[in-house]
């Protein structure tokens, strides 16, 4: 979904996304090929679920200091032991949420469509603060800060004890800006933001920029066809990140020489995860692809899950999971994408990357529906 980041530019944020809609409308999408009978090649087993409530792609659950932070787009926010899936707190903030959730196991943070920043704490709320601009990307929770990345392409450091601004750094952007999640992560003692096509490292004690490389570059004749923004969620092995531009690229950085290790052209509409070896992800039609790590060099492509919108992967010891719209749960080789076996929860869609609990595999569905699976 793409929005605008100027009031006066929400009509033609609008007609963008509606001329994305229409390009995948007309013609009718391709419906999904019917799936053979599960290989069932690895056993799991549920080990707990739980209701949040209704989930969004920008409310990607966390898993920090042993616990699964999720949060629902009405705005309830729950701390889960990842163990043993019991709640250990809930909150209801009553106001709907645009981003989440960050957290660094003590402080909680979320953004409200009010544009404001929210922070917790067991349970409770200890501040918010007003943003100067929308934003769809978790909140970073680091350092004793609170990092925000904006929809106008700032980024913001706070004092997560108090809300305190210690500091801004804006950048000039396009005006149109996906209503998806960003990539802001860190990387020993640099802040790692994905600005349109770009990712950058900033200093987190001040803002200041110290390296700068494209990933995209937005080519076309209009603004729909030139965005590039840097998409969530980034694989990162130690100073190597590796993100997916929309529709434009997949492509590494080494975060500490702040230089581009290589980038390949191919469209694709989520993020990407990976592991020492390679990085995983789904192109535009849901293709699975595999691309080494160091080189960029394709590994695999597999064409089995085309048109399943499936959401960003998760690559975890020997398999990779991806979410699909049917609320299934694909687990397919690291080696050449292979089933391994399916994973069924209510059938809603799952509109963000799986995460890792310890040995446990969770999955948050769009109607609420928080699933944690282990190996047997």
């Amino acid at each position: 979904m793409i929005s605008s980041i100027r009031p006066w530019r929400l009509s033609a944020g609008l007609l963008a996304a509606a001329v994305l809609a229409g390009c995948s409308s007309s013609p009718k999408a391709p419906e999904p090929a019917p799936l053979a009978p599960v290989a069932a090649l690895m056993g799991t087993r549920l080990a707990w679920n739980i209701q949040v409530g209704q989930g969004s792609e920008t409310l990607q659950p966390l898993v920090v200091s042993g616990r699964v932070f999720a949060a629902s787009a009405s705005g309830n926010v729950l701390a889960i032991d990842a163990a043993t899936g019991n709640v250990a707190w809930r909150v209801a903030l009553d106001q709907p949420l645009s981003a989440g959730v960050g957290s660094d196991g003590t402080t909680v943070a979320v953004i409200n469509r009010d544009n404001q920043l929210i922070a917790l704490r067991d349970g409770r709320e200890v501040w918010r603060v007003r943003l100067s601009a929308r934003s769809f990307t978790a909140p970073l929770v680091a350092g004793q800060r609170v990092f925000v990345l904006g929809a106008d392409r700032s980024v913001t450091g706070f004092d997560a004890a108090n809300g305190a601004r210690l500091w801004n750094q804006t950048r000039p952007g396009d005006p149109l800006v996906l209503s998806q999640p960003g990539t802001l992560l860190a990387v020993g003692d640099t802040l790692v933001a994905g600005l349109s096509g770009r990712l950058a490292g900033l200093n987190p004690d001040n803002g200041a920029v110290r390296w700068e490389v494209p990933v995209a570059t937005g080519r076309g004749t209009n603004e729909v066809e030139r965005l590039v923004d840097i998409l969530g969620p980034a694989s990162r092995i130690g100073s190597s990140v590796c993100v997916r531009a929309y529709s434009a690229a997949v492509g590494c950085v080494d975060a500490d020489r702040g230089s581009v290790v290589w980038t390949r052209q191919t469209s694709g509409l989520t993020g990407v995860h990976g592991d020492d070896r390679q990085i995983y992800g789904s192109d535009a039609d849901g293709r699975l692809q595999a691309f080494n790590r160091t080189s960029g060099q394709p590994a695999w492509t597999v064409e089995r899950l085309k048109y399943r919108k499936l959401s960003a992967p998760l690559a975890l010891g020997r398999v990779v999971a991806f979410g699909d719209s049917t609320g299934l749960v694909h687990l397919v080789s690291r080696e050449d994408g292979s089933e391994m076996t399916r994973l069924t929860t209510d059938g809603s869609p799952i509109v963000v990357a799986p995460v890792l609990a310890g040995d446990a595999l969770v999955v948050q569905t769009r109607n609420g529906g928080l699933y944690a699976w282990r190996p047997q």
